[in-house]
């Protein structure tokens, strides 16, 4: 089957909870409907199924393939679509967990198994202080995907703020890149357009990048402002201030012409 030139894309926003069974039923239900107004990739924020105390945490890391790998695999073929699961905890062999991101394909397969790279660790007095490291353990491989539309690259959250990263994603052929996020909103306020917008421009690329939005379970708010941004850096989409769904159309053939007319890609000299 020929890969389409065109092809809608949507990312969905929403406030994950401690309830797994509550975040997993919102996420299909944007999912659905997504699909129903011709979606042909959804992507879902990270850690969409789960966000709770740390006590509760060993108690929701799972293996893959595991019950909620699998319900989304399930998900992608029942409604024929490419399928980037944000993110969820997966399960290792010691105390931490990996922050895992999974691309499933239009029949069920998984197509890509990310783990988060970089670390959110931060302290900003009086806003938010996050250690992520403490329960979470680092990936090592920059994943790329081979599919249907076209190679897409993975990634997740404060992943962004690494361009070296993104340029070994550009190198290995992506066309469009997921950045699934839970940004906070006092970075997310001053930094995320920004990285979003550069990421875009600098690899030529399509970015989708949905985020969580609204106070959470941790007593801190996420920013939202989930974002489609095409190559030359336009943001085709933008998430109001609410769980919601956005879409845009992903045009292959533009980024060959953004490409070929300003190949900044070929001109690199280191």
């Amino acid at each position: 089957m020929p890969s389409p030139r065109s092809y809608l894309a949507a990312a969905v926003q929403m406030t994950a909870s401690s309830s797994k069974e509550e975040n997993l039923a919102k996420a299909e239900t944007f999912v659905r409907l997504a699909a129903q107004r011709g979606a042909a990739l959804v992507v879902l924020p990270e850690v969409f199924a789960w966000r709770g105390p740390r006590k509760e945490e060993p108690a929701q890391l799972e293996s893959i393939p595991g019950p909620t790998s699998e319900r989304l695999a399930e998900l992608a073929r029942s409604l024929g679509i490419h399928l980037l699961a944000g993110s969820f905890l997966e399960k290792t062999t010691e105390w931490r967990a990996y922050n895992t991101s999974l691309l499933f394909s239009p029949t069920g397969d998984l197509l890509a198994q990310y783990r988060k790279i970089h670390l959110f660790d931060i302290d900003l007095p009086g806003q938010v202080s996050i250690k992520e490291s403490d329960t979470k353990k680092p990936g090592r491989e920059v994943v790329t995907a081979s599919t249907e539309l076209g190679t897409v690259g993975l990634s997740i959250c404060y992943d962004l703020r690494f361009p070296e990263l993104y340029r070994g994603l550009a190198d290995g052929g992506a066309e469009l890149i997921c950045v699934p996020a839970a940004f906070t909103f006092p970075t997310g306020a001053a930094h995320w357009e920004a990285l979003l917008r550069a990421r875009a421009i600098e690899n030529q690329s399509y970015l989708i990048a949905p985020n969580q939005i609204g106070k959470n379970v941790y007593g801190f708010a996420d920013y939202g402002n989930s974002m489609i941004i095409d190559p030359w850096g336009k943001i085709l989409a933008r998430a109001p201030d609410k769980e919601c769904l956005i879409t845009a159309e992903i045009d292959r053939d533009y980024l060959e012409k953004v490409r070929r007319e300003l190949p900044c890609l070929a001109h690199r000299r280191l």
